[in-house]
């Protein structure tokens, strides 16, 4: 007999952040659809505020439905985000990121074998 695990709903959005590939990006809302936690774009921001520091998350490859960086530009983080994505490899223009070029849309392998909820 096998044991349930039970994984909560901002560990759910770690583990799909986690799984964003270097060189592309992701949306709130694509992220928390793949948590299993459709219409829940705002609480995947909120899930990346609580992430512990020493978890590494790579928490600049998520941006806004536009593909835009959320942060206001002329704040540190902004910056931050930006020079993140561009380590990467991720082309930024004036904070935005071209979807049709960078987003990441994972495989039917990886939506089978990868994520376990």
């Amino acid at each position: 007999m096998s044991k349930q695990v039970t994984v909560s709903p901002i560990e759910k959005i770690w583990f799909i952040v986690n799984l964003i590939p270097k060189g592309y990006v992701c949306s709130y809302g694509k992220v928390a659809d793949l948590a299993g936690l459709p219409g829940r774009a705002r609480y995947v921001s909120t899930a990346l505020k609580r992430a512990p520091k020493e978890m590494t998350l790579p928490w600049h490859r998520v941006v806004n439905s536009q593909g835009k960086i959320s942060f206001e530009s002329n704040t540190q983080a902004y910056q931050n985000q930006m020079e993140r994505l561009r380590l990467d490899g991720v082309e930024v223009n004036r904070g935005k990121i071209l979807l049709s070029q960078y987003e990441w849309k994972p495989d039917l392998a990886t939506l089978m074998f990868e994520i376990p909820f």
